[in-house]
């Protein structure tokens, strides 16, 4: 834990050395406002890309679906594919071309899915399923 605190606080004496290093009215002198401009866009796409690396969610490894809350719940095997579909994001109509299945086919699992899982909504079954184990 030290070690990181050690680290922020480098990082954040380095911004703030590099921020006096390009003092306005001293830059201005020597470099071009469009540079200094410049500089502070890179810092800010850098830190950018590092908060969103810090945020962005890891997938978990080793992850061992949870067959026990499968079986407990009654969800099926193609209620499963079906809840791996949503959790990609794809509409029903894509479902059920994917899964070679009707269209009404797949809201009826889908409205099965809720019941089952006690939720209202898709993103309310995909978190669940989630605590569940059921998707990684």
């Amino acid at each position: 834990m030290w070690r990181l605190v050690v680290l922020y606080g480098l990082a954040l004496a380095a911004l703030a050395f590099l921020l006096e290093w390009l003092d306005y009215t001293r830059s201005i002198q020597h470099w071009s406002f469009e540079f200094y401009v410049t500089c502070v866009a890179v810092i800010f796409v850098l830190l950018g890309i590092w908060i969103g690396n810090r945020l962005t969610a890891r997938p978990r490894e080793g992850f061992a679906r949870n067959e026990a809350a499968i079986a407990s719940l009654g969800i099926s095997a193609r209620e499963v594919e079906v809840l791996e579909m949503l959790s990609a994001g794809h509409a029903n109509k894509v479902i059920a071309r994917h899964l070679d299945i009707s269209p009404n086919t797949v809201k009826t699992h889908v409205a099965r899915l809720y019941e089952k899982l006690e939720v209202a909504s898709r993103t309310q079954a995909i978190s669940r399923a989630r605590e569940l184990d059921i998707l990684p």
